[in-house]
């Protein structure tokens, strides 16, 4: 069974940086795409980037181009997202997600294509 754990959250202030991490356990990472998605109150989870399992394909939504990346370490098991110059608007919980895929450039970007989910870990980002 695939879980995941993930970790980095916290408080920051605008324009600061986090990274956040989320460790595959029970399956191999390198079968897996994975992805974040972040959930802030009264809103609906959204995607936030996804990776293929052989990091040659990855996507990010709109709002965080040039500031988001996410990459992946399959020796650790391991997918991060660098968040760099935080804003308000990123405040959210996170949510780590891994899914099982055929082809290793497959990179959904939809949260009901991904079977697996972490608890998620807060980032509060201040003004």
């Amino acid at each position: 069974q695939v879980q995941l754990v993930e970790s980095g959250g916290g408080l920051v202030q605008a324009g600061d940086s986090l990274r956040l991490s989320c460790a595959l356990s029970g399956q191999t990472a390198s079968g897996y795409a994975m992805a974040w998605f972040r959930q802030a109150p009264g809103n609906e989870r959204e995607f936030v980037a996804a990776i293929s399992r052989n990091s040659l394909d990855s996507d990010h939504t709109a709002s965080v181009k040039g500031r988001f990346t996410i990459s992946r370490d399959n020796s650790r098991n391991t997918v991060y997202l660098q968040m760099n110059s935080l804003k308000p608007e990123d405040m959210a919980v996170y949510y780590c997600a891994a899914t099982w895929v055929a082809y290793p450039a497959d990179c959904p970007t939809t949260a009901k294509e991904y079977a697996y989910w972490g608890q998620g870990t807060q980032v509060t980002v201040s003004s």
